[in-house]
């Protein structure tokens, strides 16, 4: 593909927290195609802590949330063969926190889609710190028409 993530690729404007590549105080993951999974690696700083030494649980959400929802839309925009990917909006996600998630060093994402139907991908990720995974994610993302609030944001 290129050395861009998706969200610089094909949103560079946006400016979602967890995701805009275009907010300077959000959390800016870049998430890349492998293969069957999208993957991102991303590095907490001092301020994502919940304590020392520990990333905040809401953090660990926004992760998930986002790049899973890339997941999605690049999963649609693979299936309908598109030239940009429909805008997907998360409609439920649940995290799992599995263990205290370390802030030395960077965290990787690995999200993969395990069902596809109409506008609706279901999305499975992982966060994973230090070797181990920390934390678990199971959302459902869909792709919004005209007239969703949501609808042009990516362009």
């Amino acid at each position: 593909m290129s050395d861009k993530s998706l969200q610089e690729r094909y949103a560079p404007s946006t400016q979602c927290f967890g995701c805009g590549p275009a907010n300077t105080k959000g959390l800016r993951i870049r998430s890349f195609p492998e293969g069957d999974v999208v993957v991102a690696t991303w590095t907490p700083e001092p301020h994502h802590a919940a304590f020392p030494g520990v990333l905040n649980g809401g953090i660990i959400g926004a992760l998930l949330d986002c790049h899973c929802n890339w997941t999605a839309a690049w999963t649609l925009l693979q299936r309908d063969r598109l030239d940009a990917p429909p805008c997907t909006v998360t409609a439920d996600y649940t995290i799992q926190l599995k263990r205290p998630t370390p802030m030395e060093g960077p965290v990787r994402l690995v999200a993969r889609p395990v069902e596809v139907s109409g506008d609706r991908v279901t999305v499975e990720g992982t966060l994973e710190a230090g070797g181990k995974v920390t934390a678990t994610c199971r959302g459902t993302f869909v792709a919004v028409k005209p007239g969703h609030p949501a609808y042009h944001r990516w362009g």
